[in-house]
Order: C-alpha cells, then structure tokens, then sequence
C-alpha cells in the first residue's frame, strides 16, 4: 500500500506544477493591464499611488518581473508560492496568503457540511432504493435524482431562503455563527452531489446483489442487513468514492454562488470582489489555493481505493 501512495505522490508533481503554470497565465492572458490597474486603483509596493505616467508605468513593470522573459517570471512565481508568499492585493495592499487564512475556514466549513449532507443523503436514499428495487420508495429516489439534478444551487438556496427564512422563520437567512446558519447553506450546496450521490450508489449495490459470492453469503444463513453491511456495501462504495472526489471540486466551485447568496464571507465572496476590481494576486491566489485542494482531495480519493480494494492495495 505505501508502494501505490509513492506512485499516487509522485503523479501530483506534474498535475500541480501544471496547475501552477495555469494560474500564472491568468495575469498575462488577460486583457487588462495589471500595472494600470495598480495605478488607477491602489498602491503600488514601494508607497504612495504614483501619477500614471510613462516613467512610473515601466518603474512598476520592473518591479513585478513584468520585462522578464515569461519562464524567468513564471520560475519567481513558483518559487514565491513554495515560500508562501502569493503577493499583495492591489485592492488593499495586504498579503493575499494573510487574507486567504482569514476567509478560508468559513469556505471550508460550508464546503466539508455540503459534503457531509451529499455523502449521507446520498448513500442513505441509494442504499434503501436499492434494497426496495421497483417498489414506490425505489420511484421516489430516483424523482429525488432528477429533481435534484434539475434544480440549480442558486435557486434552490433562495427557496430555501423564502420557506425556512420567512415563511417558517426557523432558521436565519444570512450568514450567521454557529450551526444554524451553516445548515440552509450547506443542503443547498450538497443536493445536487447527493443526487448524483444516490443515482450511483442504487446501481452499484443492485449490480453487487446479483453476483455470486453475495448469493452464497446469503445461503449460509446471514441476515440481508449482514450481507449488505459487511460484504456488499464496501465493494458498492468503490465507484461511489470516485464520484465524490469528483463532486467535492463542484463543491468547492459551488461555494461562490452559494457564499454570495447567504451572504457568507468566504473565500467565494472575496473572489467575486477580486474579479470585480481585476486584483489578479488575489484572484490567482484563490484559484490556486482551491486548485491545490481539489488535487489534495483526489490523492486522498485514490488512497482511499487501497483501503477499500485489496485488489489495489497489493497489485
């Protein structure tokens, strides 16, 4: 097993330099001129917001490596983020990396609860559509499926708003400390996953049910939850753990929408004010630090199939 996690590390090199490279080129594929915007807008790193004049436009460009030859500058860059230091914000003029850790763990909290909600619900209606196939309950799961497909997190967010928020007055409508204002958030968030959650775990286990080995368990005497807890489950949860890899880095994008909404201040928030304002170092050091995440979490994804398949964990 530790043989496939080297392997597993050792493929991330290249996926997360390539991510690297992919955030360095949002500053120079862009329209926008980031030292005007730094002259227009706010300081520049040496003090005061200078004239924009011709002199001051090249002074700034040295300043930022932006005459450099492109592999010199994306080599600086990477060396920067290696350090931790993803520059300053033209908008504020404090560290991105220092505003990143204010905001991330709001980000974090929604998108871990809107998984939560995803792999519960998810598994908990795929398993009992399973083990009631072609009944009602079967029918109504699969609705709950296309239902939740169907419906955008945006929108239902504000039904769920106009229900829970004014109709009922149970829980706030904007963002508020604790876990009461953490709950309309996050199912808005993980019902779509759970949906695709659900979809993938009825058929996985119904195919699981029909195979030999399940048959014969079953022959010995052990009761139905027995053969489905200790020897179907697992094996039905292998194609589900990819698909909530998959759906976290949905989860994570989800979060702009979803922070904007509840009028939560996270990280999706602040991005939207990044790109509103073209402040590039805060713009790239979101993306990047959400990227990081999305490849952190499928590493541990792939892990995860070692532990569930002996298969991988000793071929």
């Amino acid at each position: 097993m530790l043989g496939y996690i080297r392997r597993r590390l050792l493929t991330l090199v290249p996926v997360v330099l390539g991510v690297t490279f992919l955030v360095f080129m949002m500053l120079h594929l862009s329209p926008v001129d980031p030292v005007l915007i730094m002259l227009e807008q706010s300081a520049v790193p040496s003090g005061p917001r200078p004239e924009a004049t011709e002199e001051n436009y090249q002074r700034i460009r040295e300043q930022l490596g932006l005459d450099r030859p492109l592999l010199v500058q994306y080599s600086g860059f990477l060396l920067r983020v290696l350090r931790g230091d993803l520059g300053e914000s033209f908008r504020t003029n404090r560290g991105v990396w220092d505003m990143i850790r204010t905001h991330a763990p709001a980000t974090v909290e929604l998108a871990v609860a809107g998984l939560g909600v995803a792999v519960a619900l998810g598994i908990l209606l795929g398993v009992t559509a399973a083990l009631r196939r072609d009944s009602w309950v079967d029918a109504g799961v699969m609705a709950f499926s296309v239902a939740g497909l169907s419906m955008p997190p945006f929108w239902l967010g504000i039904v769920l708003i106009l229900i829970f928020g004014f109709l009922l007055a149970w829980l706030p409508i904007l963002h508020e400390p604790g876990w009461r204002g953490l709950v309309l958030p996050a199912v808005a968030l993980g019902v779509r996953a759970a949906a695709v959650i659900a979809r993938l775990t009825r058929s996985s286990l119904v195919e699981i049910l029909n195979l030999d080995y399940i048959r014969t368990a079953r022959a010995k005497g052990l009761t139905r939850m027995t053969v489905v807890s200790r020897h179907a489950l697992r094996n039905a949860l292998i194609p589900v753990v990819t698909v909530v890899g998959l759906q976290f880095g949905n989860l994570l994008s989800g979060t702009v929408v979803i922070e904007t909404v509840f009028g939560r201040p996270g990280l999706g928030t602040m991005i939207v004010e990044g790109i509103e304002v073209n402040d590039f170092p805060l713009v790239q050091g979101i993306v990047l630090m959400l990227a990081v995440t999305y490849v952190g979490v499928n590493l541990l994804v792939d892990i995860s199939y070692a532990w569930l398949s002996p298969e991988i964990r000793y071929g």
